[in-house]
């Protein structure tokens, strides 16, 4: 039997719950929701699963010191009584990430030159060498997370942020983070029940996230590496085992459909969903959603409209007042969930919320919101028996504090932008003068303008014999068109998935 061990999985700030729901539905022991983290115990098979099967994890963290300092010299000082043999050797590259809340510390970089000297002059003083860093490609990643005097100094088991599933072959601008697409599903409760609808979809990550979700597979599937395979304990045939595990995906007898106005974009969905080898789940065309109809099937629509920070728009509110007119009249019976930024968004859609979800995208404070959409006034649909929220919905909304508790937090959410680049952000935010757009648009307002097996999936991205060359397969079958069949357990070329030093 493995031994059990402390870990910490980060996500973004308001997906904490979700996060912890996953783990649970994994096998973690002692789950304890935090801020950005939810920590957690369980052995080095849960590890391994964490980093490969959860949706809404962005690293995965495996504790080795908790200490306290008050000073640079306290942090040194404790870092040199770690035994370090254990993780590095001399010929080990290695790096080390900080993450500093303190009034004592003013800099993340200067945290991380003291654990780095610690380590170094460790070595030195017992073997008169010392271990190199590479900050591009290290062996070993640490993570130093310092709350005021509180010092955790971990390994980072994960490596590249999770979020970088590596499907995605193409983006366009201001492309939704894939933890977060996840986590926007899973907060729906749906898994495949229904069809899924993403009327302005982008690059496709809504879509590929939710086929995922309807098909329970593994994230991880395209992924090229995690930093733990380069650990002195790593366990290539338990990884190869968990990689090669297909018996908790599910069939999925329903359909996924995206939309967007433009045709670039339209393009490249259609890539990221085949490098997914996803192509015969979901379906995306190019088509504007003012003039969305009212789909054959039971279905949701969960989509991220463009709301005036990275992407402008000539008349935003206008916008927002058509999804509402489309949604009132063309979706009824159905539940429309959309992620947006500003309160003035929100009311032009004219619609009720049934629940409305704190989260963040990136820096931005932002609201996932519910509607479900029936037909007449609220009156007659209550004196029917509708209720437009469930009883956990209504409980939460009642929640005191939900929406404060994130705001007090946004402070340190802007300091930590300058000492975690490239943890959780796959872009850059370039804020638009909004009181200008708001002025136009009011000016203008409104404009009324009006089953398939595995056997069929193929394109899994499996790794060749030395994991350095990553080609999702999806090449066609000259008779039948569909995605040709490769079976995870086969690399395309008769061979399992293999590691360096098979």
């Amino acid at each position: 039997m493995q031994q059990e061990f402390e870990m910490i999985a980060k996500t973004f700030m308001g997906l904490e719950p979700v996060l912890a729901k996953e783990l649970t539905e994994l096998g973690a022991n002692n789950v304890q929701i935090g801020r950005r983290m939810v920590s957690f115990s369980g052995d080095k098979e849960l590890m391994y699963r964490a980093n490969f099967q959860l949706h809404t994890a962005i690293r995965v963290l495996k504790p080795i010191s908790h200490f306290k300092a008050n000073t640079a010299d306290e942090v040194y000082d404790e870092v040199k009584k770690i035994d370090w043999s254990q993780y590095l050797s001399n010929e080990t590259t290695f790096a080390v990430d900080s993450v500093v809340f303190s009034e004592e510390f003013r800099h993340s970089k200067f945290v991380s030159y003291k654990v780095k000297d610690a380590i170094v002059d460790q070595f030195r003083e017992k073997t008169g060498k010392r271990p190199n860093i590479s900050v591009a490609n290290p062996d070993i990643r640490l993570n130093m997370h310092v709350a005021e005097n509180q010092c955790t100094l971990s390994l980072d088991s994960s490596g590249e942020s999770l979020h970088r599933r590596g499907y995605r072959q193409e983006s366009v601008e201001a492309p939704l983070n894939e933890v977060l697409a996840a986590g926007m599903i899973l907060m729906t409760g749906w898994r495949g029940e229904t069809d899924f609808i993403d009327p302005m979809c982008g690059s496709g990550t809504l879509l590929v996230e939710a086929a995922l979700i309807a098909r329970n597979m593994a994230p991880g599937l395209f992924r090229k590496e995690y930093a733990f395979e380069k650990w002195a304990d790593f366990d290539k045939d338990l990884f190869d085992q968990i990689y090669n595990d297909d018996s908790q995906e599910r069939e999925f007898t329903h359909h996924i459909y995206g939309y967007d106005i433009d045709m670039k974009a339209v393009n490249t969905a259609r890539l990221n969903v085949k490098a997914a080898g996803l192509s015969a789940d979901i379906t995306v065309e190019q088509a504007d959603f003012q003039d969305f109809t009212q789909p054959k099937e039971k279905s949701i629509i969960v989509t991220n409209p463009p709301y005036g920070e990275r992407i402008s728009t000539p008349d935003l509110l206008g916008t927002y007042k058509m999804i509402g007119e489309r949604l009132k009249h063309h979706f009824l019976n159905g539940d429309a969930w959309i992620l947006s930024y500003r309160e003035e968004c929100f009311e032009q859609i004219g619609l009720r919320p049934s629940i409305k979800i704190p989260v963040y995208n990136g820096s931005l404070e932002c609201e996932f919101r519910k509607y479900q959409i029936f037909e007449g006034g609220m009156r007659d649909f209550r004196s029917e028996g509708g209720s437009v929220q469930t009883d956990e919905e209504r409980s939460q909304m009642a929640e005191k504090g939900r929406f404060k508790k994130n705001r007090e937090f946004k402070r340190r959410l802007d300091e930590e932008d300058d000492n975690e680049e490239g943890d959780i952000r796959s872009f850059k935010f370039h804020r638009v003068d909004f009181e200008r757009t708001l002025r136009r648009d009011r000016r203008d307002r409104f404009d009324d303008r009006p089953q398939r097996g595995r056997q069929e999936r193929g394109g899994y991205g499996q790794r060749d014999r030395d994991r350095r060359d990553f080609r999702p397969r999806f090449d066609r079958d000259r008779q039948g068109g569909r995605d040709r069949q490769f079976d995870r357990r086969d690399n395309g070329y008769g061979k399992k998935r293999r590691f360096d030093n098979d």
